[in-house]
């Protein structure tokens, strides 16, 4: 069964991700869940080669773990997406994951999406942009599938942030994919 990518859906649930460098007009985020924050940084911490192409971009990077068990490429395992944009190859990496989780070797365990940003805002305004970016996702992949209590959204904001200019921030605004403890 293929299903398309609602792009009305995305459009919304973007549009607080989609705020240029993390400036400008806090975004709104509607129907968040509770911001948790993780007590460690992911295992997998490294920081892909290729960053966004936009300072309005964010990325999905998926955890090493997942993309084993899950059979996915090591190139799709980082992409941007940019002011609502989920592109049709992403959308097919996102398909395997959901394919994975829902029915696959991951089937009824939970995934972890944690929202990220650059340090150029305030700290509220980037751990509710990094959820924002989390959300999104959330809502991406529950749209095409996962089951809502499988699939939890938490914000580091820009606890983990490295970036030092454009190049770098572009790789600290990302949504890391991590499978569940």
């Amino acid at each position: 069964m293929t299903k398309t990518i609602p792009l009305a859906l995305l459009v919304s649930a973007l549009a607080g991700a989609s705020v240029a460098a993390c400036g400008g007009d806090k975004p709104v985020v509607k129907n968040a869940e509770p911001t948790t924050t993780p007590s460690a940084a992911p295992a997998a911490n490294r920081l892909p080669a290729k960053a966004p192409d936009s300072p309005t971009a964010s990325a999905v990077r998926i955890s090493d773990e997942i993309v084993k068990a899950c059979g996915i490429s090591q190139p799709d395992a980082y992409f941007a997406f940019d002011s609502s944009n989920i592109r049709d190859e992403d959308s097919k990496v996102l398909g395997q994951v959901v394919t994975c989780f829902t029915s696959g070797p991951l089937k009824g365990k939970v995934m972890r999406l944690v929202g990220h940003a650059d340090p150029r805002g305030g700290s509220d305004y980037n751990l509710t942009l990094g959820q924002s970016r989390a959300d999104a996702v959330k809502g991406y992949m529950t749209t095409h599938g996962m089951d809502k209590s499988k699939a939890e959204s938490t914000s580091r904001g820009a606890m983990d942030a490295q970036g030092t200019d454009e190049p770098t921030w572009a790789q600290d605004r990302r949504v890391d994919m991590l499978l569940a403890q």
